[in-house]
């Protein structure tokens, strides 16, 4: 039996008792009987009246008779005159007695019913608080108590590093961590101090919070985990009442690790809120900064966050002594990928015809969230075939469903428009081909996905890079205004479909020449639009650090890039416009090709 059980049982024993309570105070107020003056007046006359016995009010001479038979009955009435019942029981030979006048006790039948009244209102109050409250464990009360949760991994069934995959040099660096943690000793006998904070800086879904639980995993310390936004509340000094709350909590069962995922939304640069230095959220950072290097004492409390924003946090929470070491989880190279398709394909079985280290190189980019969710994907297509593997092709439909978008092959298309589509897909296509640092080809479609287009053609990146050269950025732009140039040469026409490309020709050109310094005109200046400002929005924060004159030479390069790019990619269409002709018949009458379908047309 639980507690708001026992509560409740309590209080319903509490409410029973009351009641008997009062009905017998109240029970001599309430008696009422059939028997009368003129019964009375009878039962004289025929002697039937042992004894007679006058109670008068203090009202006199009204007041209240008994009377007893000889069968030992007791009968009671109210009269009107107490003097003539006395008269008439003196008449009939008895000698009536006569009770002292009554003086009704006020603490019984006043005071004491309205002080069980009183308990009984104030405790149906506090039941009904506590429950629109959410029960006795969320009371209003704990409005300020923190919401972290604590796990305790004792008996080692928790996340390991044994489960964390492509993140082998972030690994080493934790290892640290529980190393301390497990024999402090070691580190304190020379001086060292294990960092008191590790925050953990990627992209969404490259682990972060995975490590997280890793680390008191391998450690074997209770793990406290709460997000940044659990802090805030419309109500000032809450957050800071829940940090407070937390850390007293993990000083009771230090050493232990704290971890705050998403801490971008309590940690902000302060002095940016409508609110100024009295703003809810910059009290609850002042707070944890203070319990994090302050004057309090956190020795066994390691804490750790995650964040994709560390760029707007404030200063004050990054520098050593707080959070001393910064941890980069970047999205994994094709060995962590294949690593992290190992991981996740241990409970789902595969065909013969599935390679991993093919898969983790066509997946060039994803995150492990993606990684996960592409073999999910695959799982779920195989069970609605009602097979129990998962085939090859189960993997490629995931990645054109997780990559591009579901497949739209009920939409209805006009044969017009399924053949600019497939003369526009091919231009893509063979750009790819035969530009040497873009492609190869993997799919080439003219089926309609989720994404509002008319077809895609998705390419297969042999290699990770790490940084961009000039030439596979002008090689990018030309493989964007291939389709446009397609619909050119056969149509002599132009239509709407390719304004994602040019948006994405025009996006990539501007970096080159604002961003990366690749124009001769505009030389080493870095004329990219500031994004500092960013807690003011994006449409009042953007600033210009360049005059306007440098903006009509920034607009004149793109131009002349995308121009140049533009003729290069025309003259290798026109070069190959018998395989351009050839793609798009076989995709008419395909709809979808592969790699090897695609790269039998150059033969």
């Amino acid at each position: 039996m639980n507690k708001s059980s026992k509560g409740q049982g309590f209080f319903i024993l509490l409410i029973i008792c009351v009641l008997i309570g009062l009905g017998l105070t109240l029970s001599n107020q309430s008696q009422q009987v059939n028997y009368t003056y003129r019964d009375y007046l009878e039962d004289l006359t025929e002697g039937k009246i042992a004894r007679v016995i006058i109670r008068q009010n203090q009202e006199a001479p009204t007041g209240r008779v008994s009377v007893v038979d000889k069968a030992d009955t007791v009968k009671t009435f109210n009269v009107v005159n107490t003097e003539t019942a006395w008269q008439a029981a003196m008449d009939a030979g008895l000698n009536p007695e006569v009770m002292d006048i009554s003086k009704p006790n006020y603490f019984m039948t006043e005071i004491l019913p309205m002080i069980l009244i009183f308990v009984v209102m104030f405790f149906m109050f506090n039941m009904m608080m506590n429950r629109s409250a959410g029960g006795g464990d969320s009371k209003m009360m704990n409005f300020g108590k923190s919401r972290a949760k604590m796990t305790l991994n004792t008996d080692g069934k928790g996340t390991t590093f044994k489960e964390v995959a492509g993140v082998a040099e972030e690994k080493e660096e934790l290892a640290e961590i529980v190393d301390f943690l497990k024999n402090p000793k070691k580190y304190i006998q020379v001086g060292a101090k294990i960092p008191k904070g590790v925050i953990l800086v990627g992209p969404p879904g490259t682990g972060k919070t995975l490590l997280a639980k890793a680390v008191a995993g391998e450690a074997g310390v209770p793990f406290f985990s709460t997000s940044g936004s659990d802090f805030a509340e419309m109500f000032v000094g809450v957050g800071a009442s829940r940090v407070r709350d937390l850390f007293d909590q993990a000083k009771k069962n230090a050493p232990c690790i704290v971890f705050i995922d998403e801490i971008d939304a309590v940690a902000r640069h302060r002095g940016t809120g409508m609110g100024g230095g009295h703003d809810e959220r910059e009290q609850t950072l002042n707070q944890l900064l203070v319990e994090m290097d302050g004057f309090g004492v956190n020795e066994g409390i390691i804490v750790m966050a995650a964040t994709n924003r560390v760029d707007i946090l404030d200063p004050a929470i990054l520098r050593p002594g707080r959070f001393d070491r910064k941890v980069y989880v970047n999205r994994p190279d094709v060995k962590g990928r294949e690593e992290i398709l190992g991981v996740h394909a241990k409970n789902k079985p595969l065909a013969d015809d599935v390679d991993l280290k093919r898969v983790a190189q066509t997946t060039a980019g994803f995150t492990g969230a993606d990684l996960e969710n592409l073999l999910n994907e695959a799982a779920i297509a195989a069970a609605k075939d009602e097979r129990a593997f998962i085939r090859e092709e189960d993997i490629k439909k995931s990645l054109i469903k997780v990559g591009i978008g579901m497949e739209k092959k009920s939409r209805v298309v006009s044969e017009k428009e399924r053949k600019i589509t497939a003369y526009h897909e091919a231009g893509h296509a063979i750009l790819f081909h035969v530009l040497p640092d873009v492609g190869p080809v993997y799919t080439v479609s003219i089926i309609p996905t989720g994404s509002s287009a008319a077809g895609y053609t998705m390419p297969l990146p042999e290699r990770d890079e790490m940084f961009l050269t000039k030439g596979k950025l002008m090689q990018d732009i030309m493989v964007s205004l291939g389709g446009r140039i397609a619909e050119e040469m056969v149509f002599d026409d132009i239509t709407t479909g390719a304004s994602q490309d040019i948006k994405q020709a025009t996006h990539t050109a501007r970096n080159m020449v604002t961003k990366y310094g690749f124009s001769d005109k505009i030389g080493l200046v870095n004329c990219e639009i500031s994004e500092d400002e960013v807690f003011l929005g994006r449409d009042y924060g953007h600033t210009k650090n360049y005059s306007d004159a440098v903006a009509n030479s920034i607009d004149e390069e793109v131009r002349a890039i995308i121009d140049e790019c533009y003729g290069k990619a025309k003259q290798l269409l026109e070069e190959n416009k018998a395989v351009l002709e050839a793609c798009a018949e076989l995709l008419l009458e395909k709809e979808r090709i592969t790699k090897d379908e695609f790269e039998a047309l150059f033969v």
